[in-house]
């Protein structure tokens, strides 16, 4: 991306939102509608009109990742599925070699819908495992057994999908090391290419939000969290998966190349009840509701000034492990980081947060821990 218009020999990644949950986790405030399976084929039609329209307006664009995501993907049927992607092919050039993921839930995964998902070209597959611990589970409200995420990766591989991530999540009410590190053995025992360990976040208006409010939810205090979180990246990587991101690790070759493309801050098109995006200086934003995005409310559009776009790339590079690259920063907002910033960036390279390693900007270990301290002093007035 280059100022404020898209450079159109670059590929975009796509995104499309699938909404709908068998029920809704204690701890989720997403967008998602448990109950609502009879709304499918409806919002599958929806989602098909908005990719036609969109590309009709932006014209036969390249894209390099499409990524299926949830609420829970794997509720829909699997003729849902192969629908929305044939319009996403007929719609933009999907490279050959393009990552294509889906989002599923253990104990969703049957050999029609797996059956489909190969022949669709989805080569990726995210499981929401969360924990090995079957106590755990029920405290975040989840539905299935570790059993059935064994089960999941086992029936994936065996239709061709070899590409699979675990998410799981750390700093749960009542959770050690010891508890985290069973989950994080037992997830390493499947032999995932990746890995995402999310802190739970506690969020306003969830069933744990009220919980916490009531002093019913024993969670472990900021230093503890912060031991978990790199006792995790030290665990994990002498297993072999490294952090290229805050909450993300891989072996070599099988990072999420959506995710890393948008904190590359890689042109992004969504489609679905509340996908947003980012192309050609945009950010677009589809309406929350599902009732809304049903009834063709539009999205929300707002145009990014300089300063805006300059705190994007740099806010969302820091989260990598790499950090950010001097020369894109440059070739994409037209000056330098340092003329960008020139205060913030000396200030936080003296207190030790940031460092510059040839090219490239980064996060140092304290600047993790400081993440939000050091975004502040960039924040344009």
């Amino acid at each position: 991306m280059t100022g404020i218009t898209a450079d159109r020999a670059e590929p975009v990644g796509l995104y499309v939102h699938l909404p709908f949950c068998a029920s809704k986790c204690a701890y989720c405030d997403f967008p998602s509608y448990a109950g609502q399976e009879a709304r499918r084929g409806e919002y599958t039609a929806a989602v098909m009109e908005e990719i036609r329209g969109r590309a009709a307006k932006l014209g036969y664009l390249r894209a390099d990742t499409v990524f299926l995501g949830g609420g829970t993907p794997s509720l829909m049927e699997p003729g849902q599925l192969a629908a929305i992607m044939a319009q996403l092919r007929a719609s933009f050039d999907i490279l050959p070699d393009a990552e294509i993921t889906c989002e599923a839930n253990p104990g969703t995964l049957h050999a029609a819908l797996l059956d489909t998902l190969a022949e669709m070209g989805v080569n990726r597959l995210s499981l929401g495992a969360q924990s090995a611990l079957a106590d755990e589970l029920r405290t975040l409200g989840r539905g299935h057994s570790w059993a059935q995420v064994e089960r999941s990766v086992r029936l994936a591989r065996e239709h061709g999908i070899r590409n699979i991530n675990l998410d799981l999540m750390s700093a749960l009410p009542g959770q050690d090391w010891e508890k985290l590190r069973f989950s994080l053995d037992s997830a390493l025992a499947l032999n995932p290419g990746h890995l995402s360990v999310y802190s739970l976040i506690i969020e306003e208006g969830t069933p744990f939000f009220a919980r916490w409010q009531a002093g019913q939810l024993d969670l472990p205090d900021e230093d503890a969290e912060r031991e978990l979180y790199w006792r995790t990246a030290e665990h994990l990587e002498k297993a072999g998966l490294m952090q290229y991101e805050i909450s993300n690790f891989s072996r070599p070759g099988f990072e999420c190349a959506h995710n890393r493309n948008c904190w590359r801050y890689h042109p992004l098109l969504g489609f679905g009840a509340s996908a947003g995006g980012m192309y050609g200086g945009v950010r677009r934003k589809n309406p929350d509701k599902l009732e809304d995005y049903l009834s063709g409310a539009a999205p929300a559009e707002e145009w990014l000034g300089a300063e805006d776009r300059r705190f994007e790339q740099l806010m969302l590079a820091l989260r990598l492990n790499e950090g950010l690259s001097l020369s894109s920063f440059e070739n994409a907002q037209g000056l330098t980081l340092r003329e960008a910033f020139p205060e913030a960036l000396d200030r936080q390279l003296r207190g030790g947060l940031v460092e510059l390693a040839g090219d490239r900007l980064k996060l140092t270990r304290m600047g993790f821990d400081l993440m939000d301290r050091v975004l502040l002093d960039f924040l344009p007035d």
